[in-house]
């Protein structure tokens, strides 16, 4: 058995080399490493979020204020941030969102699947340009060049990591946690 591919800390090692200070995150078990090495760097200020949109208006004001930030989240949390999307596109604002895939074939919870299908073509109809990391090996490569063109380019950009890469959960082990 191949071990567990450490994309999170490959990611982690992306947003220290692209000078990332403030990380805005809505708390994610997908996501779960990676926030907790962000809160674990001295450098870096990690700000739990109520919901996401409040992730873009943090993002906004860091940008505003000489800072770069980075926006996780789970990918029905998408849907919350649409109409505030709208300020990133006018105001050409950068903006860099790692989004963990739900819905995705093998989802245990139906609610999850709506979102979960039309997360691309929401944000791609935003503004935000999607890469899609379908495996484990490619992530950190994503982000890094998304991050490249969001901070350089002032462009909104999205990668996708998809369900298979942070494990499909079942209602048992959702009922065991």
């Amino acid at each position: 058995m191949q071990p567990k591919h450490d994309w999170p800390g490959e990611v982690y090692r992306e947003l220290v080399a692209a000078n990332v200070r403030l990380v805005g995150y809505v708390p994610d078990a997908g996501q779960k490493r990676l926030i907790e090495l962000c809160q674990a760097d001295k450098t870096m200020r990690a700000v739990s979020l109520t919901t996401e949109e409040e992730g873009i208006g943090l993002a906004a004001g860091a940008w505003l204020g000489g800072l770069r930030s980075v926006l996780l989240m789970q990918s029905s949390g998408v849907g919350n941030i649409i109409n505030v999307l709208g300020m990133i596109k006018v105001c050409r604002l950068p903006l860099f969102i790692l989004v963990t895939m739900r819905g995705e074939k093998g989802e245990f919870n139906p609610w999850q699947v709506p979102m979960g299908e039309a997360t691309a073509r929401v944000l791609e109809t935003m503004g935000v340009a999607v890469r899609q990391a379908g495996e484990a090996g490619t992530v950190a490569a994503h982000v890094r060049a998304a991050l490249r063109i969001a901070f350089q380019a002032q462009g909104a950009e999205a990668v996708l990591v998809a369900q298979k890469v942070i494990g499909i959960k079942s209602f048992q082990e959702q009922a065991n946690q």
